[in-house]
């Protein structure tokens, strides 16, 4: 059976990252993609890992391009392209510029590979991928964003820094945007199987939940140039890998919603099943009154960003 093609477009921090951990999984032959005057810097990255693999042993190839054509019939492409976020920036503070970048980025991957399965990291998350979206043409099931995944591997790792207990067993979920509207559903995490709300005061909670929604930039200002790339890639590289391997993950993602939750027509973090045919599924459940009132106003900030693409 011959490998599968990752294209990875954006060849900065969050993009080798995605490299390295992409071919550590052997998830399939690896492109690297930047704009030519960042081509030295992705062909040396890809050359860089290359020389890794005696290590580990993985039998993939790693390479770097500028050129779209490079990419033809990929499987699947991870877009981390635009600027990232800056001390004083939030999310919407990108989308003039990623917008535009976006638009050329979905201009020729349907071009080069229009039957992929695309992941959209760019910020602001719920625009990026909606812009893709329009712009590409791509059907519902081809495209989805890279949020919840994110926002609740953090939650998780509040959970288990303050219990002291292992991450691995901590389970939750994040709904919403990909920004400080974003909902934790506090009522379902459970740590072992027990619930949180049984292990940590509501007090307590409460802060873990704030930290979660503001995680994102708690990191930009600690790092100080820049924002987080080793999560993010993480989190992006489990969703390639339940569409690549068709293992039916449920994975909380930015999918288009046609109605679940009371949601129409917009890309936003709910429980998704991706496997090989892409989004397969939305997993609805019933929301808690208050539960669902955060995510009605966290799509009234969803749709505003949107509003601002134009599309």
């Amino acid at each position: 059976m011959s490998k599968k093609t990752i294209a990875l477009i954006g060849g900065g921090q969050i993009g080798g990252n995605l490299a390295l951990l992409a071919a550590q999984k052997e998830l399939g032959d690896i492109i690297i993609f930047d704009i030519p005057k960042a081509e030295g810097m992705v062909k040396g990255k890809a050359l860089d890992l290359m020389q890794l693999r005696p290590h580990d042993g993985h039998d993939v190839n790693i390479t770097g391009t500028s050129d779209w054509k490079d990419l033809k019939n990929a499987d699947v492409f991870i877009i981390t392209a635009g600027i990232p976020r800056k001390p004083g920036m939030d999310r919407e503070d990108l989308l003039e510029i990623n917008l535009g970048i976006m638009k050329d980025v979905a201009d020729n991957i349907k071009v080069q590979a229009p039957n992929s399965f695309v992941i959209v990291i760019s910020n602001p998350l719920d625009a990026m991928v909606y812009a893709f979206y329009k712009a590409s043409g791509f059907k519902r099931n081809q495209v989805v964003g890279m949020a919840g995944a994110l926002d609740s591997t953090r939650f998780r790792t509040f959970i288990a820094m303050e219990t002291g207990l292992s991450v691995q067993d901590v389970t939750c979920m994040v709904l919403g945007g990909h920004g400080d509207t974003m909902v934790p559903i506090t009522r379902l995490a459970t740590v072992g199987g027990v619930p949180v709300t049984d292990l940590i005061s509501k007090e307590k909670l409460s802060k873990i939940e704030e930290r979660t929604r503001f995680a994102g930039g708690e990191l930009v200002k600690l790092l100080g140039n820049g924002s987080a790339f080793y999560a993010p890639a993480q989190s992006a590289i489990e969703m390639a890998e339940s569409y690549l391997r068709d293992k039916k993950r449920v994975i909380p993602c930015a999918s288009l919603c046609k109605g679940e939750f009371g949601i129409d027509g917009y890309f936003i973090g709910v429980p998704t099943v991706i496997g090989s045919n892409g989004v397969e599924k939305i997993l609805e459940f019933d929301l808690k009154d208050h539960e669902q009132q955060a995510l009605d106003q966290t799509l009234v900030a969803v749709k505003k960003t949107v509003s601002e693409t134009g599309l």
